[in-house]
């Protein structure tokens, strides 16, 4: 468990550790010939690239600025992910008995697949109003898309004619409140997640076929056990949401996954556990980011820490005590993945206040209401922040040391899925449309 001696000497450390000669890591991006093939874009860290980003405005309504606004079926909250001139989202009906995938023309708006994937006869209750049975995003590469819905089953589809290559249903676990982790894709590999209430473990699935590859589960030792050697009780205290990231570390690729009470690295390739670190947290949902080859990890619950962990060759085992260079203790946002850029973190609370931190010091640069609730996570585009909340709005500020707002946008529909952008567009999933947010030609605002 981290301690506030380690916390101190961590933090008068970090400037020192900096100066020293060591390996760090390099990112592992996604397919970027794709403009936004996963939840996070195509860097996995919610930046668009300056082509996609080209002439994309920062003001618009239900009247400005909407190239097209399409319903959608039943209930989701996965973000829209684009490639091939397609959006692919999932959504799921209210009682979780039927999931689909939607596959929707990225210039008109023409819905064209929309397919039922699975069935399912006695879904587990979701047991809060967050969450759907579609939450986890799909993940692209040229020519194929592949599904996600937790323990409800896992799918590769063409990307062109729809048509279902594989599909798994039989990797069990109790997700309590819903699934929410996406998939990752790694070289031949597509990496599922299950922060269950029952098991928590990552399983490796070959991209091809659809057979696994590896899995490991967690060791997390979540002190909650009775005489028996039975949880005391079910509930939040095993479970989690996030997605991992994926970096490079020497010579190896580390999966870095944040789950309930630890957050670990593991060898991308073999599954094997690398390192781990303790925390009190649980639920954990947002996206481990990273910095100068360090991971930037959020813990979850209430009392969300923001930890950046030392990554190198030394980074191995338990490093509660080693390898914290900084952690910020609250006030942080719990399920919008925080935003990394130019060596600054972007942030919003659940009852939407904004921050700012150094990412080197892990020290606040400023921080302001902007209102509103927040489970999407924010985007960067041409230097601009995205903020999208549960009552309609999107507060579009610019990146920076000093806060300013640049605009404020409202739809007729919250969100709670993260936009996405592609080809000088913004694509804005609300509870019950996709909209393409695109600059008319006889629009006076940006």
């Amino acid at each position: 468990m981290l301690t506030d001696r380690c916390r101190h000497f961590a933090c008068l450390f970090f400037v020192g550790v900096l100066s020293l000669a060591i390996l760090h890591g390099k990112e592992v991006h996604g397919e970027e010939s794709l403009p936004w093939p996963d939840r996070n874009g195509p860097q996995f860290n919610g930046s668009a690239s300056a082509k996609d980003a080209a002439n994309l405005p920062i003001k618009w309504s239900e009247t400005e600025n909407v190239a097209w606004k399409i319903p959608l079926e039943d209930q989701g909250h996965s973000t829209p992910v684009i490639g091939e001139g397609r959006i692919w989202l999932t959504a799921a009906t209210p009682d979780g008995t039927k999931q689909f995938v939607y596959a929707i023309d990225e210039e008109s708006g023409e819905i064209l697949i929309h397919k039922l994937l699975f069935e399912n006869a006695d879904p587990e209750p979701l047991g809060n109003n967050i969450n759907t049975y579609a939450s986890p995003s799909c993940v692209l590469e040229e020519g194929a898309a592949y599904v996600h819905f937790g323990s409800y089953g896992t799918a590769k589809l063409n990307s062109t004619s729809g048509d279902v290559i594989w599909t798994r249903r039989d990797i069990e676990g109790r997700h309590f409140r819903g699934p929410g982790s996406s998939p990752v894709l790694f070289k031949n590999s597509l990496i599922l997640t299950f922060d269950c209430i029952d098991r928590q473990f990552l399983v490796s699935l070959d991209k091809e076929t659809g057979e696994t590859l590896w899995l490991t589960e967690r060791t997390t030792d979540y002190d909650d056990l009775d005489e028996n050697g039975l949880p005391k009780r079910e509930g939040d205290l095993r479970k989690a949401y996030s997605t991992p990231g994926l970096i490079e570390v020497g010579d190896r690729v580390h999966l870095v996954s944040a789950g309930s009470r630890a957050a670990f690295g593991y060898d991308a390739e073999t599954g094997e556990e690398i390192w781990t670190i303790t925390h009190d947290d649980y639920n954990a949902a947002a996206r481990p980011s990273f910095f100068q080859g360090n991971a930037i990890i959020n813990t979850g619950s209430r009392n969300a820490n923001l930890l950046c962990v030392r990554l190198d060759g030394t980074t191995q085992g338990n490093v509660d005590d080693s390898h914290v260079l900084w952690d910020r203790p609250r006030g942080n946002s719990r399920l919008a993945t925080p935003l990394l850029h130019d060596g600054l973190i972007y942030m919003v609370t659940d009852n939407g206040v904004a921050i700012c931190i150094d990412a080197e010091t892990g020290e606040e640069v400023w921080t302001d209401r902007v209102g509103g609730t927040f489970v999407a996570s924010p985007i960067i585009a041409n230097g601009n922040i995205y903020f999208c909340n549960e009552e309609g709005e999107t507060i579009v500020i610019k990146a920076g040391r000093e806060f300013e707002i640049l605009s404020r946008n409202t739809l007729d529909e919250g969100m709670r899925a993260s936009p996405a952008i592609a080809n000088g567009a913004i694509f804005l999933r609300t509870f019950g449309h996709l909209y393409k947010i695109k600059r008319s030609d006889e629009s006076p605002s940006k």
